[in-house]
Parts: structure tokens; sequence; C-alpha cells
């Protein structure tokens, strides 16, 4: 899909040398990946806030079991 985009050229090229990426497109390209996995790590983090937890499960116990 071709789009068009104006983007800061200081900013492409400092992704470029950083990312060690040839392309304009591949340094978009995986600044993109990255945002979507911190937004996704950060999604998961807050369901540790919603979680409720058994004060008495004992994973050492739970691992010893074969």
């Amino acid at each position: 899909m071709a789009t068009n985009l104006a983007i800061d050229d200081w900013l492409i090229e400092e992704a470029k040398i950083l990312g060690k990426h040839r392309t304009k497109k591949g340094a978009v390209t995986e600044a993109l990946q990255e945002y979507i996995q911190r937004r996704k790590q950060s999604e998961i983090l807050n369901l540790f806030k919603t979680i409720d937890y058994d004060q008495d499960y004992d994973y050492k116990k739970q691992r010893a079991v074969k």
C-alpha cells in the first residue's frame, strides 16, 4: 500500500542511522513495529492491576509435582 507522509527529514535520517537501515521504508517499518510492540506490552502491564491472585498459591510446590 503506497502512502505519502510528511515526516521530518531529520527524524527519518536519525532513525536510519540508529537502526542501521539503508532505506526510509526500513526505518519506518521497524519504528512502527516497535511502537506496536510497546503499546501491546503496556496493555499487558495494565492487566496486572485487574487480576486477583490466590495468596496461598505456592509456585515452587507446583513445579515439584511430576
